[in-house]
């Protein structure tokens, strides 16, 4: 539990994927991650999740926050919602701090409709009004899909006698179970939101960069922390220097983080280089640095008489993507739904050590199947990725390569 906790702390207020949380983002931070762990520290009202966007697919983007700090860290609600009679009854069933279950709100509300019932607290959630005690009702309504499709669970069955009519459930569809109420006004004084959130980019990233913060679409952007940051300079709770070579003369890290850069750049067995264990992250990940505070590699392609940089598809902080790192190196990246991969080397050794990453992913439930037609702009089948796929487990296809669960 301690370090769901901590990981919760030190992912407040960004918005990842609702697909990728609890299936890369979590998992990658906490070893045997169990969703009953986040759960328990919503139900307690210790932590808070909030919707900040819908994604095609029934997906959405979500944030978490401690409850104390959550008017200042949670995205503000999104405006745009054309609200209806519906979602304005909703509201005032849920105000003066209200907390029902969705039978007890369909009362409340006067709806006889569960369908449109439930697609106007759904609306609510996305638009960052509304959250439940548990994750339950998301797991529900992401049903394995999303922009990270995972291993879609067995079938429950329930023997019931020919003929007896199956009546609905009293506590309403699955989508919308546990007790829902609204979040916490936000505050929107710059000042204070600056000050919490350059505390909690700094526990996040360690060392934060301009591009650290540009990714993460801070309101204002880097200009918005930097007054803060310096402030934190001052003080001794924040460092200024030029630790990482070539992120520019902007970077501020906490104390530890610069003796940790430093032990990780020594050489290890004599030499650098790729190594070490893979990763597999959601490429919106903050941990994955690409695109954020590292730019994307360039790709580089034979071009017969010598090379050329590569076209076509391009890598990008896209919801549904994957990357697979490989000691800190950008390997593979895996566009939403793995028909077209990326891959960032020609070295067989790391390639390989990727590709059974990306397997191990699958076994694992984290990743639904995957079926690779394309990488780098041709046929999989004439890739050098080929090999490190077939390796890691892929079976031939019609199409190109294919893995399942």
């Amino acid at each position: 539990m301690e370090a769901v906790a901590a990981a919760v702390e030190q992912l407040q207020g960004v918005t990842v994927p609702a697909s990728a949380l609890e299936r890369l983002v979590l998992p990658a931070r906490v070893a045997d991650y169990s969703p009953a762990q986040l759960d328990e520290l919503c139900a307690s009202g210790e932590v808070l999740w909030a919707g900040a966007g819908a994604i095609s697919g029934g997906d959405g983007w979500v944030a978490l926050a401690y409850a104390d700090v959550a008017p200042l860290l949670l995205p503000p609600p999104d405006d745009a919602l054309t609200r209806t009679p519906v979602h304005d009854a909703v509201l005032d069933a849920l105000g003066a701090g209200q907390a029902l279950f969705f039978r007890a709100l369909s009362d409340r509300v006067g709806s006889t409709d569960d369908t449109a019932l439930a697609a106007a607290v759904w609306d609510l959630v996305w638009a960052g009004h509304l959250t439940n005690d548990t994750l339950a009702p998301l797991r529900a309504a992401l049903g394995g899909g999303g922009a990270h499709r995972a291993r879609p669970a067995t079938p429950r069955t329930r023997y019931r006698r020919p003929g007896r009519v199956a009546l609905p459930s009293r506590g309403g569809p699955p989508t919308v179970a546990g007790r829902w109420s609204r979040l916490p006004e936000r505050d929107i004084d710059p000042t204070r939101r600056a000050a919490a959130l350059a505390d909690v980019l700094l526990e996040r990233h360690g060392v934060l960069t301009r591009g650290a913060v540009v990714a993460e679409q801070v309101t204002g952007g880097f200009a918005a922390v930097y007054p803060v940051l310096s402030a934190l300079e001052e003080r001794g709770a924040a460092r200024r220097g030029y630790f990482v070579e070539g992120l520019g003369a902007a970077q501020f890290a906490v104390p530890g983080a610069v003796d940790r850069i430093r032990a990780l750049a020594e050489p290890v067995d004599g030499g650098r280089g790729r190594g070490g264990p893979a990763l597999v992250l959601a490429a919106t990940d903050p941990a994955n640095p690409y695109g954020a505070a590292l730019p994307w590699p360039e790709r580089v392609v034979d071009s017969g008489d010598g090379t050329a940089p590569a076209t076509g598809h391009r890598a990008g902080r896209k919801a549904g993507a994957l990357v697979v790192l490989a000691g800190g190196d950008l390997v593979l990246y895996v566009e939403r739904g793995g028909r077209t991969i990326l891959s960032f080397t020609d070295e067989p050794d790391p390639l390989a050590t990727a590709g059974k990453a990306l397997a191990d992913a699958v076994h694992s439930g984290a990743l639904g199947a995957i079926s690779v037609e394309r990488a780098d702009g041709e046929a999989v089948r004439s890739s050098p990725l080929h090999d490190a796929l077939t390796a890691a487990g892929f079976r031939a296809t019609p199409r190109g390569l294919r893995l399942r669960s």
